[in-house]
C-alpha cells in the first residue's frame, strides 16, 4: 500500500519518523518563533538550562582563547586525550578518593562531545535489562530511554507526600521487585533539586554493589549544593566517594564541563566507571559519534585542577545562592507552591495550583509567560514516558513550571516582575 502525506499526495519521506524535542529544546524553538534572541534584554529567559558563563567574583579567570596545536586538526581518540582522562581521574581521587585503596586511572575515564553523547554512549553499552528512572527526572532522558531496544524503560513514581525522597531501602524494593539491572538518575536532581548526600548516598552506592545494579549518576549540578541535610551550605557531592572497588562496583558517573565549570559550548564531558564499562562506551562512541574535539580537550586538561574546582565552586554557590533565595521569596508572593526548597541545581520546581484557573496549567503557563517574554518550561516534560505509554493527560506535573536561575541576577528579577504582572492582572 502506497503512504500518503497529509494532502493525499505520495510521500517520499516515509522512512523517516517524527523526532520529538527535548522540554528546553521545544521551550526554545517556541521562544525563537515569538522573536526570542540570546542576549536580548527584552526578554527574560527562566527556561535555560545553563548558567550564566560570564565572569563571577572570585571564580578563576575565563578562558578567553583556545591554541590549537597542529596535530589537533587530526580526530581525537574515541576515549578522549590520555592526559584528559588521566586529569579527570586524579580530580576525583583528589576530591572524593584520598586514602582509599582503589582509585581511578585514565582507563575509568571516556571523554564525549558533551552529557548527551555520554548519556547515549552508556545506555547503548546496556544489555537486555529493565532500566529504572524516575519521575520527575531531566527531560532529554525521555527518548534515550526509547531508542535502544534492548533496554526495557521501568519508571518509579516518587511521592510528593514523601517529599520526592527515595531511600536505599526503596531502591532495594524496586530493584528485587522489578528486577533492574540498571538505574537512570541526576544527583542534585533535575528539576526537583533533590540531593542525595552521606549515608543516603553510601547506602544506595552499597545496595548497587549487593544486588548488582548499575548506577548510572548524573553529576552534572555537583557543584550547585545549597544544602546536605544541615541547612548549611554544601561542597559538590559525588558517589565516587562511597565506590569500593573501582572495577567492580557498578558505579558510573557523568559529568563534564558544561555546568560545574560553566563552560556549556565546549561539549567537553566525561564518563567514569569501571575500565570494563569504559571500554563498551568507547567502541559505542566509535560508531555513535565518533570522539570530541581534540582542541578544546586539550585546552580542557588545566580546568581540571582541584584548586581551579574548589574556587569556582566557591564563586558559583556565592553568585547562584542569592538567585535561589530571590526565586522562591517571589514564587511564594505569586502563589506558586514549591514541594520543598531545591537543595542543587539551579531550578525551582513550582506548583500553579492555586493560580488563577488560566494559568494553572503548565503549558498554558509557559504560553501566557511567552506573551511577557518570559521563557519557563512546563513540568509535563519531566514526566519522563518514554514511547508515550502513558497519557500526558494524567501526568502528575501537569500544573508544575520549572524556572531556572541560571541567568544573571538581573535577568531573573526581570523575568519574576513580568510573571508577577502577568498573574496579578489574570486575578
Amino acid at each position: 500500500m502506497e503512504n500518503r502525506g497529509p494532502e493525499g499526495d505520495l510521500d517520499t519521506l516515509h522512512a523517516f519518523r517524527r523526532v520529538p524535542r527535548t522540554g528546553v529544546i521545544y521551550v526554545s524553538t517556541e521562544a525563537d518563533a515569538r522573536g526570542y534572541r540570546r542576549g536580548d534584554a527584552a526578554w527574560s529567559n527562566l527556561g535555560q538550562g545553563q548558567p550564566e558563563s560570564d565572569a563571577l567574583p572570585g571564580a578563576p579567570e575565563r578562558v578567553g582563547d583556545v591554541a590549537i596545536d597542529p596535530n589537533d586538526h587530526e580526530y581525537a581518540p574515541v576515549p578522549g586525550l590520555w592526559d584528559l582522562r588521566a586529569a579527570v581521574a586524579d580530580l576525583y581521587n583528589r576530591l572524593y578518593r584520598r586514602g582509599l585503596p582503589s582509585q581511578y586511572s585514565a582507563e575509568n575515564v571516556a571523554i564525549s562531545g558533551g552529557g548527551r553523547a555520554a548519556l547515549t554512549r552508556a545506555v547503548a553499552s546496556l544489555g537486555n535489562v529493565n532500566l529504572g528512572h524516575f519521575l520527575p527526572d531531566y527531560t532529554a532522558y525521555e527518548e534515550l530511554l526509547d531508542i535502544f531496544r534492548l533496554v526495557t524503560p521501568i519508571p518509579i513514581l516518587l511521592s510528593r507526600e514523601q517529599g520526592y525522597r527515595f531511600t536505599p531501602e526503596d531502591l532495594r524494593r524496586e530493584v528485587l521487585g522489578r528486577g533492574l539491572g540498571a538505574l537512570l538518575l541526576s544527583n542534585p536532581s533535575n528539576p526537583m533539586g533533590k540531593v542525595l548526600s552521606g549515608d543516603a548516598l553510601a547506602g544506595w552506592v552499597a545496595a548497587g554493589r549487593e544486588l548488582g545494579c548499575a548506577l548510572l549518576m548524573d553529576e552534572f549540578y555537583a557543584q550547585y549544593v545549597w544544602t546536605l541535610g544541615t541547612g548549611e551550605p554544601g561542597p559538590s557531592v559525588s558517589a565516587a566517594r562511597y565506590v569500593e572497588d573501582v572495577d567492580r562496583d557498578p558505579v558510573v558517573l557523568f559529568d563534564g564541563l558544561t555546568k560545574n565549570w560553566r563552560y556549556p559550548g565546549w561539549r567537553v564531558t566525561w564518563t567514569v566507571g569501571p575500565k570494563r564499562v569504559i571500554e563498551a562506551v568507547s567502541s559505542a562512541g566509535s560508531f555513535l559519534d565518533g570522539g570530541g574535539s581534540k582542541p578544546l580537550q586539550r585546552a580542557a586538561i588545566p580546568l581540571l585542577d582541584a584548586d581551579y574546582f574548589a574556587a569556582e565552586g566557591t564563586a558559583v554557590r556565592q553568585a547562584f545562592g542569592p538567585k535561589r533565595d530571590l526565586i522562591l521569596e517571589r514564587a511564594a508572593r505569586m502563589g506558586m507552591k514549591v514541594d520543598g526548597a531545591p537543595e542543587g541545581t539551579f531550578y525551582v520546581f513550582v506548583s500553579l495550583r492555586e493560580l488563577p484557573d488560566a494559568l494553572a496549567d503548565g503549558m498554558a503557563f509557559f504560553r501566557a509567560a511567552l506573551d511577557q517574554k518570559v521563557v519557563c518550561v512546563p513540568g509535563v516534560f519531566f514526566d519522563v514516558n518514554p514511547g508515550r505509554r502513558r497519557s500526558q493527560h494524567l501526568s502528575r506535573f501537569r500544573q508544575h513550571v520549572r524556572l531556572s536561575f541560571g541567568p544573571p541576577i538581573e535577568e531573573v528579577s526581570r523575568g519574576l516582575d513580568r510573571l508577577e504582572l502577568m498573574i496579578k492582572h489574570a486575578r
